[in-house]
């Protein structure tokens, strides 16, 4: 009976081990890519706050500094990290976004331990790709929040700082609920709070925080804004339908809801907040397997059922919502309101290129990634 037993246990412990491996690899797995031309300094956040430095919070930040002074804009991916359209928004910026005016800084994990594992029970890949001309570029499929490995125990609520409005339990692991942060909360408090003095001490013009959303969510496919974000929103929004031909509404940004970048940014420093969001189907909940194709391509049979019922909240049809489109989305609002701001603030102006919705969608997202083995090792970043 005890050998049977012993048997048993050393069984299930085989099991979660061989289990564990996958995911162990996952969260050591390191995504490479090129350094573009345009970036000129390359620094951790913890810079701006010794709190988090040699912690999972930590993350690089990607400065394109331009020949001549001008503004600064931060531009933030992976808030939440199964929203992968922002964060391969990020990765295009850092091998083709150039800047001749001003300063960019770019942050392609701002929650970084959430990169390193799925959600739980989410039926997630553990990775997504997509293809170039010269191979497969992978990435780490993430989380919403900071992984529990790295931020625990959570609590019975959240009380959110210093407003303190009572959150779910598991927001005390969202870095889209914990701004403004402090020094001495949570691990996603003090993320936030390292960005938050970044943005003072740097005098940060425009934060623009991207985004995904289900296309049952009626918070997708549009820039949230507060008040003194919205003129610049809304030029971009007319701008691009007029000239790339894709809707981009404006949200506003609720007073009342608390701890939300586009809220808090603007309410505890002079930097004018952005957030935006992508429609991608992968997040909704009525689709069929959570494969690396939907991911992608956006296509899902289920959700095109729903479409014919009215309960999505952005045009759907058999052609899905690419990543190119997604992506080329994201590129073309983060370059259009900078573009707007420039405009109405000629002394802190920005002279940015980058590529457009037009460009991304027409040649595929592949084709703006560099082969890393024909590039001087020096430029490979690793993630």
């Amino acid at each position: 009976m005890i050998l049977r037993k012993l048997i048993m246990v050393g069984i299930i412990a085989l099991m979660v081990f061989a289990g564990g491996i996958p995911l162990l690899n996952q969260r050591n797995f390191k995504e490479v890519a090129v350094k573009g031309p345009g970036i000129t300094e390359v620094f951790k956040l913890s810079k701006y706050f010794e709190g988090i430095k040699g912690t999972i919070a930590d993350t690089d930040v990607f400065v394109f500094k331009g020949q001549e002074e001008g503004g600064k804009v931060l531009l933030m991916a992976g808030t939440h990290e199964n929203e992968i359209s922002a964060m391969l928004t990020a990765f295009l910026f850092l091998e083709n976004l150039t800047v001749q005016k001003g300063t960019v800084y770019v942050i392609p994990h701002f929650n970084y331990s959430g990169s390193l594992g799925t959600q739980p029970g989410g039926g997630f890949p553990l990775y997504y790709s997509f293809k170039t001309p010269w191979g497969e570029k992978k990435y780490r499929m993430g989380d919403r929040g900071l992984q529990q490995l790295d931020q625990w125990p959570d609590p019975d609520v959240y009380v959110h700082y210093p407003d303190k409005q009572l959150l779910s339990y598991i927001d005390a692991r969202n870095t889209n609920r914990s701004w403004p942060g402090r020094p001495n909360g949570f691990l996603a408090e003090r993320i936030t709070y390292a960005a938050m003095q970044m943005m003072k001490e740097e005098k940060i013009d425009v934060a623009i925080d991207l985004h995904e959303a289900e296309v049952m969510f009626p918070v997708t496919n549009c820039i949230v804004v507060p008040d003194k974000s919205r003129q610049i929103a809304l030029g971009v929004s007319m701008s691009v339908k007029a000239k790339e031909k894709f809707e981009n509404h404006l949200e506003p940004s609720p007073s009342s809801f608390r701890g939300l970048s586009h809220r808090e940014i603007g309410d505890y420093s002079d930097t004018l907040p952005f957030l935006f969001e992508s429609p991608g189907p992968g997040l909704d909940q009525i689709t069929g397997p959570k494969t690396n194709e939907l991911l992608m391509t956006g296509k899902d049979g289920f959700i095109l059922e729903a479409s014919k019922y009215g309960i999505l909240y952005v045009p759907y049809d058999e052609t899905g919502w690419s990543m190119e489109k997604r992506v080329g989305q994201h590129a073309s609002l983060a370059l259009e309101v900078i573009k707007q701001f420039s405009r109405r603030n000629p002394d802190r102006a920005l002279e940015v290129s980058g590529p457009r919705y037009p460009e991304i969608v027409e040649k595929g997202l592949g084709s703006f990634f560099t082969d890393p083995s024909t590039v001087d090792p020096s430029l490979i970043i690793y993630q």
